[in-house]
């Protein structure tokens, strides 16, 4: 199955849609960074980055005549600073604002289905008008903005025909299902909220919903309070281990079993499986490896206790955030994550390489999306796909 990847940034989510089987057409990014990044990958000879057809272009200019008609997936990772938490807020004023751009390239190549990936900033009351109107415009994207019209004009035009169920309107039609996932409860080390966006063509006449969830908290709860299995794995002595929270459920202070089916979340400890301590000894064999000093936590920006998932890994406009992306280990020492650490929790594999300083490294993987993450969808879309 073929796809389209715009905003491709270093390649999580496009990796991931790899790994689900698709090929792809045109992978875009027009951050030179991020494309120095793949492009060092593809030198490599990195499976299955070396096959990417990367276009390093604006969105906005881009002529998707360059690409075939009817692919079968169209994803982005829509930029997401106009909505993040951290950000100015200014959403649909914010002239990165490219969602209407996203549904150009829908327009254009007809798709078969769409994933689209944004921040959890976007679904907050104050642009709850606003998120409505993103999934119109992708409902019925060739139903463009008139000259002069402004967005809630257009929301209004294309609200007739969403109440119509679409009698009015007989051309290109999507089916747009949205959720807020967390990361974590998909085999990610990280709490990380991000809202989705998947369509499918109505002539397909697909029924969506989103893949039920493989991970959960109370199965990390009950593997280290109940069975301790998480600590012996980890080979952690008893005299090593935190007191059990106060917080923890009576039933799970009681030894009470849940017998979920779902395996338990992942922690940064497991992610970090395998990976040399960077403040001793060589870590020359595992690329990005490298230890920078000078972590510290504050208030509001405290730092991710290792037999926990990740805190979201954040790309701050001034440098790497000073708090979550930050290690905190049970005696109360803290650090900075490595690069290749960070790559772990994003699920990247080890053989994946970034390019640049340490802290575009960073920016470069606190805005991507986890690698596993992406799969997961991608992998949904296919099965549908194939009937």
């Amino acid at each position: 199955m073929t796809s389209v990847e715009l905003f491709a940034g270093a390649g999580g989510l496009a990796l991931g849609i790899s790994y689900a089987g698709f090929s792809h057409e045109a992978v875009v990014e027009v951050d030179k960074d991020a494309c120095d990044t793949i492009r060092a990958n593809q030198r490599r000879g990195l499976e299955p980055v070396k096959h990417w057809p990367l276009i390093q272009a604006d969105v906005t200019k881009f002529d998707y005549q360059h690409c075939k008609a009817d692919v079968d997936l169209l994803a982005a990772g829509v930029p997401c600073q106009p909505w993040s938490l951290g950000g100015k807020h200014r959403g649909y004023e914010d002239p990165r604002n490219l969602f209407p751009e996203m549904t150009r390239a829908v327009a254009a190549l007809r798709p078969k289905a769409i994933l689209i990936e944004n921040v959890k900033g976007l679904t907050r009351q104050s642009f709850a008008n606003y998120f409505t109107y993103i999934q119109f415009m992708l409902e019925f994207p060739e139903i463009s903005r008139r000259p002069k019209e402004d967005w809630i004009e257009h929301r209004a035009r294309l609200e007739r025909y969403v109440t119509a169920r679409g009698e009015k309107h007989g051309g290109l039609r999507y089916n747009i299902v949205p959720k807020l996932v967390n990361a974590a409860n998909y085999g990610v080390p990280q709490r990380r909220e991000r809202v989705f966006i998947v369509g499918f063509r109505s002539d397909l006449a697909i029924e969506w919903t989103f893949p039920e969830e493989t991970h959960s908290e109370e199965g990390l709860l009950e593997s280290k309070w109940v069975t301790g299995e998480y600590w012996e794995r980890h080979q952690v002595p008893r005299s090593k281990r935190p007191k059990k929270p106060a917080s923890v459920s009576p039933e799970l202070r009681s030894g009470k079993l849940f017998n979920s089916t779902r395996s338990p979340w992942r922690t940064i400890r497991d992610a970090l499986n395998g990976l040399p301590d960077p403040e001793r000894g060589t870590t020359s064999e595992f690329l990005n490896h490298s230890f920078n000093p000078g972590a510290r936590s504050y208030q509001g920006h405290t730092g991710s206790p290792i037999d926990e998932p990740a805190k979201t890994l954040k790309a701050g406009d001034h440098g790497v955030p000073g708090g979550e992306n930050t290690v905190v280990y049970p005696d109360g020492k803290i650090r900075y994550l490595t690069v290749r650490e960070s790559a772990r929790i994003q699920t990247f594999p080890d053989q994946f390489i970034f390019c640049g300083s340490w802290t575009e490294n960073m920016r470069q993987l606190g805005n991507a999306v986890p690698v596993a993450l992406g799969r997961v969808m991608a992998s949904h879309i296919r099965r549908r796909l194939q009937g």
